[in-house]
């Protein structure tokens, strides 16, 4: 399991023009791009959910746990691309849609079980991602 995690000011995801997600932190939240590969699970969602919980990216070392910073979550296939050989992208690497998107709900499920505020994205609908990156600060987070 891939995620890459953006902290951010601000964000918002549409489908179709219309808002399904968005968060407005105080002062900073994080946005969450979630790729699943073949041999993801259960077990390794939570302890995902877990890492990025914990992780000390916001504003004087803290976590979100500390903070009680929102969290957007998305789901990313793309994480997955392998870009090796020609100019084409290779998907092979990420799970289908069917093992994919319980894995990315249970990461979702898992971050409001530790108590975090979380907004989603639509698993496999075409997205338009809204955000104001803070720092910047991107971390890509691998189990």
């Amino acid at each position: 399991m891939r995620v890459l995690v953006q902290r951010v000011t601000s964000a918002s995801v549409a489908v179709d023009g219309e808002i399904v997600g968005a968060i407005e932190p105080n002062p900073q939240g994080l946005v969450a791009l979630v790729g699943a590969t073949h041999d993801d699970d259960v077990a390794k969602a939570r302890r995902m959910a877990e890492k990025l919980w914990q992780l000390r990216i916001l504003d004087g070392e803290k976590s979100a746990a500390d903070v009680g910073a929102p969290i957007l979550v998305i789901s990313q296939f793309t994480l997955y691309a392998n870009t090796d050989k020609g100019r084409r992208p290779s998907w092979n690497a990420a799970a289908p849609g069917a093992v994919a998107e319980p894995l990315v709900a249970e990461f979702a499920d898992a971050l409001k079980g530790l108590g975090a505020v979380v907004q989603t994205g639509v698993f496999g609908a075409h997205m338009k991602v809204e955000l104001v990156n803070d720092g910047p600060v991107t971390v890509l987070l691998e189990l």
